[in-house]
C-alpha cells in the first residue's frame, strides 16, 4: 500500500529516483508549455481557440495537480515496493527459524522421556558408551544439533557427544531452571555448556525417574544455530548484497547477520516494527528498515522477543533491478496489462490519462482547425508548438510511465518468486523433520524388544507408545508398527470405517513397501511411499514414511518396521496459506514434474488434478527459482515457480529424491481482447503522412483498424469516461449518451455508437484510452466510440483510391475508399459519413466490410 503523502517525507527520498525526477521534469515542462500555449492562443486567437480553451485551461489545472500529487504518489509507491519487498524477507527469517525451532521443543520433550537415558541418569544402568552411541545415533540423524549433554542433579556431564569440545560439569543457571521446570526451557547465550562459542541456543529439559518419577537429571540438546541462519541467509537474503537480514533479540540487538563484516554481531540497530516510511541511520549511512515479529507457528512463538529485520541503503534502494519484464512481453499482453494500471498503479494510471489529455486536445484543435484560413492559421500555429512540445516532452513522459511500469511488475516478480522460493524450502524442513522422525523411532528399545518377542508369546502393547508419539507430533495423522510379515501390530488412531473391526490393526502392508523396508540397509536408511492415497492414510494422498525396526541382539535382523503418516492435507495448505498471507486472489500450489497437484489454494484445481503450466517450468533445475508474466485462467498474471533443492542432507545426499515445484499466481486483471501492437508504429509514419495540399482527415483507432473520416464532418472527441451507459432498445450498437462541449451542442445530448461493434461484429471494451468522437452530417448528429485518437493529418486526392471490389451494393458500403499512407506503406480505410449516419439513425445495421490495416513492407 502506497504510504500518504501527508507522511511521507519526498524531498528525502526523490534524489535517490532518477525516473521519477526525469517525470517530475517532464510534468513541470507540460505545465509551463500549457500556460504559454493558453496565454497565446488568448491573445492572438480567441474566437478560434474559444473550442478548445476550456480543455486548455483544465489540462493545465490538471498538469498543476499532477505536478504537486503525482511525484509524491510515484515516490510513496516506491517506498512502499521496497518496504513491503524487505519487508517480507524479515518475516521469512524469523518464521523460517521459528518453524524450525518449535520442531526442537518436541524433540527435547520426547527425548528426555527415553527409557534408556532415564534409567541411566538414574543410576539403574551404567554402560556410558552404550548411551554415548545412542546419543549420537540421535544426532546422525537429527543434524541440527552440534551437541546433546546428559547432567545429572549437580551439573556434572555424564555424557556427551561432541569430542571436540570436552566438558565435565556445568555452573550455567540453566541447570537449576530447567530442574525447576515442568516442560522444556529455551536458552540463548554463552554457556559453559559450549565453550569457546559466544552464543548457543540450548533447548533442555529434566529426566525422571523411570519408576519413582523423580528428577534426577537433566538433558540438554545444542542447536546448531549459527550453520543454521548461515543456511537461512544463503538461500534468502538480496543476491546482489543490495540489503543485508538480520536476526535481532528482544534488545534489537543482532544476533545473526548475512554479512557480519557489514553489520557485526551484538551491534544495536534501529528497527521499524510498524513499517513507517521514514529512514533510520546506523553506522552515518541512511537505511530503509523494516522488522518483523514471529506469527507463530502451533503456538509457539519462538525465543521471547526475537525478530526479523532487512536493511537496504536508501542509495541502493531503489537502483533497477536485473529483469526488464516489458522487453519479453508480447507487446499485446504488454498493451492488455497496461490497461489495468488503474488497478494495480493509480499513479501509472494517472500519467496515461495525462497523456491522453494532451492527445485529444491537439486532436480536437486540429479538428477544430481544419480547413479553415485566417485566425485558424494562427490556431494551427498554437497547435504546431504544442504537437512539437508535447512530442518532445512525451519522450520524458513515455520513459517515465515505462520506468514506473517497470518497477511495478518488477516488485510483483520479486514478491512471487521469493513466496514460491519460501514454499519450497518450507516443504523440504518440515520432511526433514518426518524422515528424522520415522528413523529414530524405529530405535525405541520398547517396539524393539516387542517385535522381539519370541513366537507364542504375547506382544507387549504398543499403542501407548505410539499415541505419546502422536500427542507430541501433531503432523502426523497416523503411526503405526508392522512385523516382518506386514501385518499391522499396533497404531495410534487406529479407526478406519470399513475395514474388519473398523481397525487397521490386523491389517496387512502392501507388499511393494514391505520389500522396500526390508530391504533398507541400516538405521539411517528410509523409505517414503509415492505421493498417493492409500488404507494407512485414510484414502488421502500424502507421504508415509517407514524405517525397519531392527533386532535388540542383532542389529543386523529386521523383525518388522515403523510408518509415520504425514498429515499432507492439512500441513501443505497451512504452509501455502501461511506463505500467502492476507493477498486477496493469489493461489499457490505445489505440484510434481508431472504437474500433478499435491496442495492448492485454489478450489477448483483440487488435489491429484494437473495444473497447465509450460513445460519449462516443469524442467526447471533443483534449486532454481524463476517469475515471469503471463495468462492464466482468463487474467494476466504473475507467476513465481521455485524448485526444491533439499535441505541439509535430505533430498541432497541421502538418496530419496521427491521434486516438488511450488508456484504462485498473483493476477493483475482480465485479459482484454485488444492489441495495440500496430498503433505505436503507425503512430510515427503517420504524423508526417501530410502531403502538398489536400484535405484533412481525422483519423482513430477502432479495434487494430485505422480509420479515418473527413474532418469537417467531426466536432470534437470526448474522453470515453464521460458517457452515460444507457440500454432503452433500438439500434444494438448503440451504447449511450454524451453531453458534447462544443458550445452548438452545449445543452443537446447525443446517442453514442460502438464503432468496434458496427465494423467488427464484436464490442468493445472501454478502457483509459477510449474516447468518444461527435459526428454532424445534415444536421444530424451522433457519438461514436473509438479506442484510441491518432491524428488529423492531410491527404491529396491522388493518395485515395477506390477499394477494389465490385460495386454491388456500393451503397451499402462504410468503407469505399483507402489512404495510401507514408508512400503507400500505409493503408486507411476511409468512412463514409452519409451510408454511417444512416446505419446507425435510420435503418438496421450495414453489414460489416472494413479491411484490417494493412503494413505494407518497404522496398
Amino acid at each position: 500500500m502506497t504510504p500518504a503523502a501527508s507522511t511521507l517525507p519526498i524531498d528525502t527520498f526523490l534524489p535517490y529516483m532518477r525516473d521519477v525526477v526525469r517525470c517530475e521534469q517532464s510534468l513541470h515542462e507540460l505545465h509551463l508549455m500549457w500556460r504559454m500555449i493558453e496565454s497565446s492562443a488568448k491573445m492572438n486567437c480567441p474566437l478560434e481557440a474559444r473550442s478548445i480553451l476550456p480543455t486548455m485551461a483544465a489540462t493545465r489545472a490538471g498538469f498543476k495537480r499532477l505536478e504537486q500529487e503525482l511525484v509524491a504518489s510515484l515516490v510513496g509507491e516506491k517506498v512502499a515496493n521496497v518496504l513491503d519487498a524487505i519487508g517480507t524477507k524479515a518475516q521469512y527469517v524469523i518464521d523460517i527459524v521459528v518453524r524450525n525451532l518449535y520442531e526442537r521443543t518436541a524433540d527435547v520433550g520426547f527425548l528426555a522421556r527415553d527409557r534408556e537415558l532415564c534409567a541411566f541418569v538414574a543410576g539403574l544402568q551404567d554402560d556410558a558408551g552404550r548411551i554415548r552411541e545412542r546419543l549420537c545415533a540421535y544426532r546422525s540423524k537429527y543434524t541440527v544439533y552440534d551437541e546433546i549433554v546428559l547432567l545429572d542433579l549437580q551439573g556434572n556431564v555424564l555424557v556427551h557427544v561432541n569430542e571436540y569440545a570436552p566438558i565435565e560439569g556445568s555452573v550455567d543457571p540453566l541447570v537449576a531452571q530447567t530442574l525447576a521446570t515442568d516442560g522444556f526451557v529455551e536458552t540463548f547465550r554463552a554457556s559453559d555448556l559450549r565453550p569457546g562459542q559466544t552464543q548457543a541456543l540450548i533447548y533442555s529439559r529434566r529426566i525422571l525417574h523411570p519408576d519413582t518419577g523423580a528428577v534426577v537429571g537433566l538433558l540438554c540438546l545444542s542447536f546448531d544455530f549459527a550453520a543454521e541462519l548461515a543456511g537461512i541467509f544463503r538461500s534468502h537474503r538480496d543476491p546482489e548484497g543490495r540489503a543485508n537480514m538480520l536476526l535481532l533479540d528482544a534488545d534489537n540487538r543482532v544476533i545473526a547477520s548475512a554479512d557480519p563484516d557489514w553489520i557485526p554481531l551484538g551491534v544495536q540497530v534501529p528497527v521499524n516494527p510498524s513499517g513507517e516510511p521514514r529512514l533510520r541511520v546506523h553506522g552515518g549511512r541512511e537505511y530503509l528498515v523494516r522488522t518483523l515479529a514471529a506469527e507463530g507457528y502451533q503456538g509457539y512463538q519462538g525465543p521471547a522477543g526475537w525478530q526479523g529485520q532487512v536493511m537496504i541503503p536508501v542509495d541502493l534502494a531503489f537502483s533497477a533491478g536485473n529483469r526488464q519484464p516489458l522487453e519479453d512481453l508480447e507487446p499485446a499482453l504488454a498493451s492488455g496489462l497496461l490497461s489495468h494500471a488503474s488497478s494495480f498503479s493509480p499513479p501509472l494510471y494517472e500519467i496515461m490519462r495525462a497523456t491522453e489529455t494532451i492527445r485529444r486536445v491537439v486532436w480536437n484543435g486540429q479538428v477544430v482547425s481544419a480547413g479553415q484560413d485566417g485566425g485558424h492559421l494562427k490556431l494551427k500555429s498554437i497547435l504546431e508548438q504544442i504537437s512539437e512540445t508535447g512530442a518532445r516532452s512525451n519522450e520524458l513522459f513515455s520513459q517515465s510511465i515505462s520506468d514506473l511500469y517497470e518497477t511495478v511488475l518488477e516488485s510483483n516478480l520479486h514478491n512471487a518468486e521469493s513466496v514460491a522460493h519460501l514454499l519450497v524450502d518450507l516443504l523440504d524442513r518440515n520432511l526433514y523433520e518426518r524422515a528424522n522422525d520415522c528413523r529414530w523411532w524405529a530405535l525405541t528399545p520398547e517396539l524393539r524388544a516387542a517385535l522381539a518377542t519370541a513366537p507364542g508369546e504375547p506382544v507387549p502393547d504398543m499403542k501407548p507408545i505410539l499415541d505419546y508419539i502422536n500427542q507430541l507430533y501433531t503432523v502426523y495423522s497416523r503411526l503405526f508398527v508392522y512385523d516382518c510379515d506386514g501385518r499391522i501390530l499396533a497404531s495410534s488412531h487406529p479407526e478406519q470405517p470399513g475395514l474388519p473391526g473398523d481397525s487397521v490393526v490386523g491389517q496387512h502392508l502392501d507388499a511393494e513397501t514391505l520389500g522396500a523396508v526390508l530391504q533398507l540397509r541400516s538405521e539411517q536408511s528410509y523409505h517414503v511411499t509415492p505421493f498417493e492415497g492409500s488404507l494407512l492414510s485414510g484414502g488421502v494422498p500424502s507421504y508415509t514414511y517407514h524405517a525397519a525396526i531392527r533386532d535388540p541382539a542383532q542389529s543386523g535382523r529386521v523383525l518388522g518396521g515403523i510408518g509415520i503418516c504425514f498429515d499432507a492435507e492439512r500441513e501443505l495448505a497451512a504452509m501455502l496459506h501461511g506463505s500467502l498471507g492476507q493477498q486477496s486472489g493469489v493461489t499457490a500450489f505445489y505440484i510434481d514434474r508431472q504437474a500433478r497437484i499435491l496442495s492448492s489454494t485454489d478450489a477448483a484445481r483440487p488435489v491429484g488434478s494437473r495444473l497447465d503450466i509450460d513445460a519449462d517450468l516443469l524442467a526447471l533445475k533443483t534449486g532454481d527459482s524463476v517469475a515471469r508474466i503471463m495468462v492464466h485462467d482468463g487474467h494476466y498474471a504473475i507467476l513465481g515457480c521455485s524448485a526444491g533443492q533439499g535441505y541439509r542432507e535430505f533430498k541432497v545426499s541421502d538418496g530419496y529424491a521427491e521434486e516438488v515445484l511450488a508456484l504462485v499466481f498473483t493476477p493483475l486483471g482480465e485479459v482484454r481482447e485488444r492489441s495495440s501492437a500496430l498503433h505505436p508504429a503507425l503512430a510515427g509514419a503517420l504524423t508526417e503522412a501530410a502531403t502538398e495540399g489536400g484535405r484533412e482527415y481525422a483519423t482513430f483507432f477502432a479495434g487494430d483498424s485505422l480509420l479515418a473520416l473527413d474532418a469537417s464532418h467531426v466536432l470534437e472527441a470526448l474522453p470515453a469516461s464521460e458517457l452515460t451507459p444507457m440500454s432503452v432498445g433500438g439500434h444494438p450498437c448503440r451504447i449511450g449518451m454524451l453531453l458534447p462541449h462544443g458550445e452548438a451542442l452545449a445543452s443537446q445530448f447525443v446517442w453514442v455508437f460502438d464503432l468496434g461493434r458496427l465494423l467488427h461484429g464484436q464490442a468493445s471494451t472501454i478502457h483509459s484510452s477510449s474516447q468518444v468522437i461527435i459526428v454532424r452530417h445534415a444536421g444530424q448528429t451522433l457519438g461514436l466510440l473509438i479506442d484510441e485518437l491518432h491524428g488529423v493529418p492531410e491527404f491529396s486526392e491522388r493518395q485515395i483510391q477506390p477499394l477494389p471490389l465490385g460495386r454491388a451494393a456500393e451503397d451499402a458500403r462504410l468503407v469505399r475508399r483507402l489512404i495510401r499512407a507514408d508512400n503507400g506503406r500505409v493503408l486507411i480505410q476511409l468512412l463514409e459519413v452519409e451510408p454511417l449516419l444512416q446505419a446507425l439513425l435510420n435503418r438496421p445495421a450495414v453489414a460489416a466490410e472494413a479491411l484490417p490495416v494493412e503494413v505494407l513492407p518497404i522496398d
